[in-house]
Parts: structure tokens; sequence; C-alpha cells
């Protein structure tokens, strides 16, 4: 079997990959394009190459795995009988630890201390509160969201969570259907968005959700961009203590973004899922599913290109 990997793991990680059976071919993401070698792989590795690459041409390409959770960048007409995998919950360590320092950094009001620290004065605040008590509400139940709560326990919060099917999960103390959450809005000081996107999820967080939430609260989002309507937080940032923004419907965000004009804003440039451990979590997952492949054995994090996840 032939599989082609748009990233170099290393002469060790790939030795491993041909121990397996594999043909291994590396290219670049950046530059691929369609050469007549690649028309019979068996196997793609990758992240986004489909805007160089007719996929259409590997006429012998049967399984996709995926380096990243999410995955919109697959084209919407690829033959279904194609498998795809993802790197579900491969950065949920990192991203949950994300959250967390965020949420710290807000109400712990970091930013005033490095301003008055840059300007070498000394300036008490009263302006910082604390985590234990407050109430935070996860939309989404997944992994992400599933490593921010485990990793807020210790901060004695009333962790909520929201999902489709409203079913109990581990870390959270309850969890609903999603469709409670507009009843509740008003009750939680913290909102963190960790839905996958779909269809169903485009703008999820509406101007009739920024209305409604709890003054000074905090909203964080760490799924995609286009879960929020970035349009109507602009309008309605004021309501918030804070906000931190890791993803954005347009990225990378452009300079004439109005939205970096927001003052109660923390940006990041879609940088909470990486850490020294990713390319070693990501090869594990590659592996694993690379063996289970060759051997005809079922594949894990199976995704559904229509279904969005």
């Amino acid at each position: 079997m032939k599989a082609l990997f748009t990233y170099d793991y290393g002469i060790e990680s790939m030795k491993k990959i041909e121990k397996l059976g594999y043909e291994v071919l590396i290219d670049s993401e950046r530059t691929i394009e369609n050469k007549e070698e690649y028309n019979d792989i068996d196997v793609l590795v990758c992240y986004n190459p489909f805007q160089n690459i007719d996929i259409h041409k590997l006429k012998q390409l049967k399984f996709i795995q995926l380096s990243s959770t999410g995955i919109d960048q697959i084209p919407k007409d690829i033959n279904t009988e194609i498998l795809i995998a993802n790197n579900h919950g491969g950065y949920s360590i990192p991203i949950g630890e994300w959250v967390v320092s965020k949420i710290l950094e807000i109400y712990k009001n970091s930013r005033y201390f490095y301003q008055i620290q840059e300007e070498k004065k000394w300036k008490l605040t009263t302006d910082v509160f604390e985590l234990k008590d407050k109430k935070i509400a996860f939309l989404g139940t997944g992994t992400v969201a599933s490593e921010s709560a485990k990793r807020l326990q210790g901060f004695d919060m009333n962790i909520v969570g929201f999902s489709k099917s409203g079913r109990e999960k581990e870390y959270f103390d309850e969890v609903y259907s999603i469709d409670y959450f507009e009843e509740t809005i008003s009750t939680f000081d913290v909102i963190v968005l960790t839905l996958p996107y779909t269809k169903e999820t485009h703008h999820f967080f509406n101007e009739r959700y920024l209305k409604s939430v709890k003054e000074g609260s905090i909203l964080i989002n760490v799924s995609r961009g286009k879960v929020l309507d970035e349009n109507a937080l602009l309008k309605n940032h004021e309501r918030f203590l804070g906000i931190a923004l890791d993803v954005f419907e347009n990225e990378p965000l452009e300079q004439s973004n109005p939205i970096w004009n927001i003052p109660n804003l923390l940006i990041s440039p879609h940088n909470s899922w990486i850490s020294e451990m990713r390319n070693k979590r990501r090869f594990e997952k590659i592996y694993e599913n690379l063996r289970r492949f060759i051997n005809k054995e079922d594949i894990l994090n199976k995704v559904n290109v229509k279904r969005g996840y």
C-alpha cells in the first residue's frame, strides 16, 4: 500500500509506518500538486492540501487521515466510499489549559498588570475576581470541553454542559440539551463555545444570545470562528467583562477588521492547540489508524463530511 504524507514526522516515525507495510511518500502541503505517482495512493495523511491537488484524480484513494479536528476543509463532493478520520481529542489538553488560562487572565485582570509594568507604575487595583462559585457553561461537551472542565475542578466552579443529547458526562456538574440553553443563558458567569462547525451551528451564538448574556460575564471561543456572529459581537461586546477568541470567521484576521479594536477582547491567532506534545500525540493517532487500516480493523475517529463531524 502507498501512503502520502503532507508533513514529515521524521525519519524514525516514517520508518515505523514503512514497517507496517506501507510505501511512504512525502510532499509539502504548501507546494503539493498532482503527480502521476500519486494517482495510485491508498492513504492520504494531511491537514488541507485540497486547494492544491485535485482529489478526484487519486483513483485508488481509500482513506484520508486528517491531522486536524475540524473537517470543513474536505471537499463536499468527495467520494463517500473514502474513509475519513480526524484527530479527535488530539489537541484537547492544550486547548483545555488555554481556556483555563483565559478565564484567569480576565478575572485576575492580567492586562492591567502588564500595562502598569510597562509604564513602571505601582498602582493597586480592586478589579480582580474569584473563580470560586462562578457558573460556567460549555456549549458542546466533546473532548475540548471535557479537558477544560477537568482542569477547572479545583476552582470550585459550577460546571454545566450543553449538548444535543443532554447526557451526563464526567467533570460536569450538570448536562442539559442545547435547546435549554436559551432559558438559562443569563445565569452564567462564563460561556465557552466548543461546538463543532456545521450548517446548524453557523452563527449559533448570535445577537439574540449576545443580548441575553449576564452583564459582566466572560465569553470564550475555541471551536470555529463561524460559530460566533462577529458582527453581532461588535455591537454587544460591552456586556462582557472580557472576551477571549482564538478562532475567527476569516483567518488570518485582517488588520482592517474592527474586531481588533474591541477593548475587552483577548485575541490569539488560532494558537490554543499548540504545545510541545502536538506532533507526538498526532503521530500516535496516525500510526494507530494506519495500523488498523492495513490490518482491516475498525478505524478510530471516523467522520462524516455531510454531517460535519
